[in-house]
């Protein structure tokens, strides 16, 4: 898929817990916006009022600690419908460079490989929730699990609900995304996380540059 002023263009980033994401994305919107491009950063869970509630109830609240993997599943996709619906398709549809901090190929590693639900209904309800428009780019962020997983909680004092799975649990994850990318080479690109941060940041521009050509 490649860049269209009709169409906009969307760009994901994805990894695991500490993986750079949050860095990235806050450096090349700078990127673009220097090139004089519309560019629309934002989050999920979260992104509109009604998705930032839901992040706190996922992540922060402590009522929950007894949440199953089908609410989790549940809550994450209402967070992307209102996501998805309020501020990305009408962007896209004004010819912005979405760049998204997680979308629904989380839910497919998070709550269907690593949560062990059933993929197939992960996958028709990720369609459904997405009004069908995947991202044009996919960059998957690429770190072993203890060095993310430091990472992230150097970053913050205290970990968040997503912060304090097992171990099994992010070595699940890293593999889904790989399993993700090989499935999917022509969108998913894996990044090499471990990396200096220019060294990073070079190598998500090449991904998105060759995108920005083709339109």
């Amino acid at each position: 898929m490649s860049y269209s002023k009709s169409r906009g263009l969307f760009i994901t980033f994805e990894g695991s817990e500490g993986c750079g994401k949050s860095t990235h994305i806050r450096r090349l919107a700078a990127r673009l916006r220097r090139m004089g491009c519309h560019v629309l950063v934002t989050r999920e869970p979260g992104g509109t009022p009604v998705g930032e509630r839901i992040r706190h109830l996922l992540k922060f609240s402590k009522s929950n600690g007894g949440m199953v993997a089908e609410a989790e599943l549940m809550l994450f996709s209402a967070s992307r419908a209102q996501l998805a619906r309020e501020k990305i398709l009408p962007a896209l549809a004004r010819g912005k460079i979405v760049l998204c901090d997680r979308f629904a190929d989380s839910t497919t590693v998070y709550q269907g490989a690593a949560r062990g639900l059933d993929p197939a209904f992960v996958a028709r309800l990720n369609q459904f929730v997405i009004a069908g428009r995947k991202p044009d780019l996919t960059l998957v962020m690429d770190v072993d699990v203890r060095t993310g997983l430091a990472r992230a909680r150097k970053k913050t004092k205290t970990a968040d609900r997503m912060e304090s799975q097992r171990m099994s649990f992010y070595r699940a994850i890293r593999q889904g995304f790989c399993r993700l990318a090989k499935k999917e080479p022509g969108r998913v690109k894996l990044i090499d996380a471990t990396t200096p941060i220019p060294e990073v940041a070079e190598n998500i521009w090449n991904h998105v540059r060759a995108v920005l050509n083709h339109g």
